[in-house]
């Protein structure tokens, strides 16, 4: 990671995409908090560049964010998009104004010049695509800089300052709705910053070895394993960094989907030799959630008993000096974040939030500089099974909150177990598996009449859920086509005991949840 670009939030609801792009295009990059960067944190992070994101301010007032002036005397190249634009201007002697024509969506950036942002990308006399997003505008240019883009809303919806390297554009280069932006991000960071692109999950992976290695020393660790993506990357991780050194703890609750269970032990026991406690709990689990029906309560129930278990078992091994958690970046950007955001929410039963405390440890969190892709990306450098590393998301409460409005049953869980079982066999026989965020089945709390044979049954209803995203923050329902669903249907009723008819849910998020629960 000897090329860094740091990006400096304003509190965009997108600053998280600009890292993203930089990271695709091979260079890392970290958020920063604008009010967390300071001459001395500029220095020890020694970025190649710098990246001003938007946020939701305007400039024209007098209290609200502004990028550290020693950014702009580091002599690196800078950035700035949208509120980082405007900022950039209005500290270096330009000017901003509110605007009568706000543009919000899809708008058009005529290319009045040539800059190194646009090489090979944008030519003069053009007319590009882009996603707009700003009320107020540049209606004054600091010293040394020029126009190379305008728009209805913005005349200078992209500017250059060649001779120190500072570029900023109105619009929003990191969304997948400006189609050439990435591009020019890229432009940006090679072109105009030099960085070589040499940051790949092989150079991660060799780093955070050896990182954790320094850290953990001679000492034992403990971590916690779900069987999700990240705390197998995790565990997988830790065992080529330390070997026996490390101890996993893997609490089943009895709440998993077919034969997942069974995977967890055969890949990382029998496979990779990984020290692993097993403990089946899953009577204690489902004689706490007898009698239950709010989803609340079934998740506190279910997170509570977790944490006992796991402390229990932890304290069996005996010895650990550290404890290991799938933290991901995304979390730790919230938990810095300058608006106020809440520190880490303790989403699932396997992040053992609340526990290193408890248990008098020191926290190990190899992947906390990593997104959910890139966490995959490592999975499979460490040699992770693909249908571990790239499974859909799965709730920490499991199917639980896949029996809505209902007690947790061992009879419910095995009916639903069969039903989401032949609904993924059929995702992935006809190829969409990986085109698909995430597909599951959810037993209702309903039972209808049907007819099966000559006789008359009385069964549950299945709803069917699939959606596409790319954060899980919005979804929109796969479009399967009828003879899809119609085969789907056909098997689960034909095949699994105790449904008679079957759903599927067009709902996007929002207003709907991914979740029923």
């Amino acid at each position: 990671m000897s090329d860094r670009i740091l990006i400096v939030d304003f509190g965009s609801q997108v600053t998280q995409l600009i890292a993203r792009r930089v990271r695709e295009s091979g260079v890392y990059s970290e958020i920063h908090p604008f009010n967390k960067v300071t001459a001395e944190s500029l220095k020890a992070f020694a970025p190649k560049a710098i990246i001003l994101s938007g946020g939701p301010a305007s400039v024209t007032e007098a209290t609200t964010p502004r990028a550290h002036e020693a950014i702009f005397t580091l002599g690196v190249p800078v950035l700035g998009i949208c509120y980082g634009q405007q900022t950039m201007c209005a500290q270096l002697g330009g000017k901003v104004e509110g605007s009568d024509h706000r543009e919000f969506g899809r708008a058009f950036v005529d290319i009045v010049d040539d800059c190194a942002l646009f090489h090979g990308v944008w030519a003069k006399g053009g007319r590009e695509q882009v996603w707009m997003s700003h009320g107020d505008r540049v209606t004054q240019l600091p010293p040394g800089f020029r126009a190379v883009g305008t728009s209805e809303g913005a005349p200078f919806a992209a500017i250059a300052d060649d001779a120190r390297r500072f570029y900023a554009v109105q619009f929003h280069p990191e969304v997948v709705h400006t189609p050439h932006g990435a591009q020019l991000l890229h432009n940006f960071t090679h072109r105009v910053a030099g960085c070589s692109g040499d940051w790949t999950m092989r150079a991660f992976k060799d780093h955070a070895i050896e990182t954790v290695r320094r850290q953990v020393g001679s000492g034992r660790v403990i971590c916690g394993l779900s069987g999700g993506v990240d705390s197998s990357v995790v565990a997988a991780l830790l065992h080529e960094a330390i070997g026996s050194q490390l101890t996993c703890v893997f609490v089943d609750h009895g709440l998993m989907r077919a034969n997942e269970a069974d995977q967890v032990v055969t890949v990382f026991r029998d496979r990779f030799n990984i020290k692993l406690v097993h403990k089946d709990a899953s009577d204690l689990f489902l004689g706490k959630l007898a009698g239950k029906t709010d989803p609340e309560e079934k998740r506190k129930i279910i997170g509570a008993t977790f944490i006992d278990v796991f402390e229990e078992e932890a304290r069996k091994v005996g010895g650990a000096d550290f404890l290991a958690q799938g933290t991901l970046y995304p979390d730790v950007i919230e938990s810095v974040s300058f608006t106020g955001g809440p520190s880490v929410t303790i989403k699932s039963h396997h992040n053992v939030g609340g526990l290193p405390d408890r248990m008098n440890m020191k926290l190990v969190e190899p992947l906390r500089e990593l997104f959910k892709d890139e966490v995959r990306a490592l999975g499979r450098e460490l040699g992770l099974p693909d249908e571990m590393v790239g499974r859909h998301p799965f709730p920490g409460p499991g199917l639980a909150i896949r029996i809505p409005g209902q007690e947790i049953t061992r009879e419910r869980l095995e009916i639903l177990r069969k039903a989401d079982a032949v609904y993924l066999d059929e995702i992935r026989k006809a190829g969409l598996y990986d085109a698909i965020w995430q597909a599951f089945a959810v037993l209702l709390p309903v039972r209808t009449v049907g007819v099966m044979g000559d006789s008359r049954s009385y069964d549950y209803a299945c709803a069917l859920r699939a959606v596409t995203s790319t954060d899980g923050m919005t979804a929109d329902f796969y479009p399967f086509p009828h003879d899809f669903l119609a085969r789907v249907a056909n098997r689960i009723i034909n095949e699994v005991k105790g449904i008679n008819r079957v759903t599927y849910d067009i709902t996007s998020k929002p207003p709907g949840t991914i979740e029923w629960e």
